[in-house]
């Protein structure tokens, strides 16, 4: 069998695509006399919407609508017109939608007059290498241009065998598409290792598909959805990615100037954290919480083919959260394996200064530590298991070691209050020295997430988000099941609470190039460099018991605790001294409060920044 796998703008272009390099492993393994072909239509997008616009569309472009833009539908609106033959196909709900929320359209109208073209570009190139089945992989923005490409092809070849899968094929959203779409022959519900061999051994047999676990499949023009399976891929049957067709395609392309080109790796699926404490907002691992992890020794091993491979060493992970045991079995070996390389792994943010300290010591620039919050009771509503000072902690740490920190401040949860946000707001100037968050974003409601499935959490009112409106021109009720993001009543905070909210991180954000608090221990004393943005400048020096004081709320202490430690230490403050001294260092902006608990907010070395706009 001729299969070709495709993966659809809007998939990064700077990045491989991890399931067509899963599948083309998969397939060579189990199924060793198919012919295994890749089409890179996000690569390929890129190159058109270049050539086609003389340039003035590029690939800074193409992030910003396929990344940039993803809550709000613009990647698969641009396709829309393609989809229904109608260039100006829900142009006027977008102008509409864009109006109301002060977003820029521009590029994204632009683009739209070539997508037709392309789909019929794409279409004579997957055609002319003769494939017996085409296989899609979709998620976030990938559904609409996938299926304009589909439609083409089964419109030129029907006997062509289409199937879809990836993200957004999960659970009910899986059968909503096939059911709409009926040249889609089949789709995939959840992992594809067990499933997509069984499905290609039935179309083999010209058999009817009734024992695959999960997929879609019509019989004669009904659409039938099979009862998907509780059973994970085991870790050893999840293979490793090949890229070679990815690097030839990247090779040969004129975007391959424009892009930094990053590897992609999976150690792990599901998580650890969900599987006991699901956080409320969180749809990810929708069919498949369990978590499973490769050895670390066979991970490394996976990474440094890869890395020999391609003469690539940023290496991204797209694990949701690190196993634990890789701090033991995988980052000590990468940290001794001689290997430059930049890794960027998504982590719980309560990990230790010793564990951060081993991320960059394996080479770890980039982290993502899911901090959410600075507030110990909207952590709590969130189920994140973390506090607010444990939180400002690793904010602390990544600038200590290195880590350049990605983190969102999210807010609108049922049940929180605008006091619950005041003292975190009232701190934040003192914070504008560690990594701002994105911004502070509403959250959204998501399939699959507690808040989904269980209304009595407070989102009882709930519809497809309104982006969808311009996205498919599908009756509400299908877009029920089809679509991740619903919109639903604002919960938690409004008004002025969010308005400062936002406005703080705003400042957060607009001084942190410019702002340091470094410590300095010059032999007699601790000194403390304040040159935080919105306050004169000073150096404070602390000595005895003050400056063990200071080092001892590097660890986070109530009172109480840090004037046991101190006088375990030698020291002798009175209770009522402590007490004054911690009230002095919380008023210069020393330390963070986070209900009874203290901590210290000076870091040590001098961090390396750039400009935000730096190029």
């Amino acid at each position: 069998m001729r299969v070709h796998l495709v993966t659809m703008p809007w998939h990064p272009i700077d990045l491989p695509s991890l399931q067509l390099g899963l599948l083309n492993s998969l397939l060579r393994r189990t199924r060793p006399g198919d012919e295994v072909s890749e089409f890179h239509a996000s690569l390929r997008w890129a190159e058109f919407l270049l050539d086609r616009s003389d340039g003035r569309i590029g690939p800074g472009d193409y992030v910003a609508v396929g990344s940039d833009a993803i809550f709000h539908g613009l990647g698969d609106w641009v396709f829309s017109g393609a989809l229904y033959d109608d260039p100006d196909w829900g142009l006027a709900r977008l102008r509409d939608y864009a109006a109301a929320r002060d977003l820029p359209v521009d590029t994204a109208v632009a683009m739209r007059p070539h997508a037709a073209d392309f789909i019929a570009r794409c279409a004579d190139e997957v055609l002319a290498q003769g494939p017996d089945l085409v296989g899609f992989t979709s998620t976030f923005m990938q559904n609409v241009a996938s299926l304009a490409l589909a439609r083409e092809l089964k419109s030129r070849r029907p006997d062509l065998v289409v199937v879809f899968g990836g993200s957004n094929c999960e659970g009910p959203m899986g059968h909503a598409l096939h059911r709409n779409h009926p040249y889609v022959d089949h789709v995939v519900r959840g992992e594809a290792e067990y499933a997509f061999p069984a499905l290609l051994r039935h179309l083999d047999a010209g058999t009817a598909p009734v024992d695959v676990p999960g997929l879609c499949w019509w019989d004669g023009t009904r659409s039938r959805a099979n009862a998907e399976t509780r059973r994970t891929v085991a870790p050893a049957d999840i293979p490793a990615p090949d890229y070679d067709q990815w690097q030839s395609a990247l090779d040969a392309s004129p975007v391959r100037e424009y892009v930094h080109p990053k590897l992609v790796v999976e150690g792990a699926r599901g998580c650890w954290w969900g599987e006991k404490h699901h956080c409320t907002f969180c749809g990810l691992n929708g069919s498949a919480m369990a978590f499973r992890a490769k050895p670390g020794e066979r991970l490394w091993a996976e990474i440094d083919r890869l890395v020999r491979r391609h003469r690539l060493l940023d290496v991204v992970t797209v694990d949701n959260i690190i196993d634990m045991a890789y701090f033991r079995d995988f980052l000590p070996r990468v940290a001794d394996s001689g290997w430059d390389l930049r890794l960027h792994y998504e982590v719980k943010s309560n990990l230790t200064p010793a564990q951060l300290q081993l991320l960059g010591a394996a080479g770890t620039v980039h982290i993502q530590p899911g901090i959410e919050s600075l507030g110990s009771r909207v952590l709590d509503l969130m189920d994140k298991g973390v506090t607010g000072a444990r939180n400002v902690r690793t904010l602390r740490e990544c600038e200590n070691h290195a880590l350049t920190c990605s983190w969102n401040l999210l807010y609108g949860f049922p049940g929180e209050t605008a006091e619950d946000y005041a003292p975190v707001v009232e701190q934040l100037p003192a914070l504008v020295h560690l990594q701002p968050p994105s911004g502070a974003h509403r959250i959204q409601l998501e399939r699959f997430s507690p808040h989904f499935t269980d209304p009595g959490l407070g989102f009882g009112k709930r519809r497809p988000a309104e982006m969808y409106q311009h996205v498919y021109d599908l009756p509400e009720d299908e877009l029920d099941d089809l679509v991740y993001l619903f919109d639903s009543e604002d919960a938690g905070i409004t008004g002025p609470a969010e308005r400062r909210l936002q406005d703080a991180v705003a400042q957060w954000r607009a001084g942190h190039a410019r702002s340091r608090l470094l410590f300095e221990d010059d032999g007699e004393a601790l000194l403390v460099h304040d040159r935080r943005h919105g306050r004169p400048p000073a150096t404070h020096r602390f000595t005895g018991w003050r400056a063990g004081a200071l080092r001892r709320l590097e660890d986070g202490r109530t009172v109480p605790a840090l004037h046991r430690l101190l006088t375990a230490d030698g020291h002798a403050p009175t209770t009522t001294e402590l007490r004054e001294w911690v009230r002095r260092a919380f008023s210069l902006g020393l330390l963070f409060r986070d209900g009874p608990t203290y901590v210290s907010l000076p870091t040590w070395g001098e961090p390396v920044r750039l400009a935000e706009d730096a190029g």
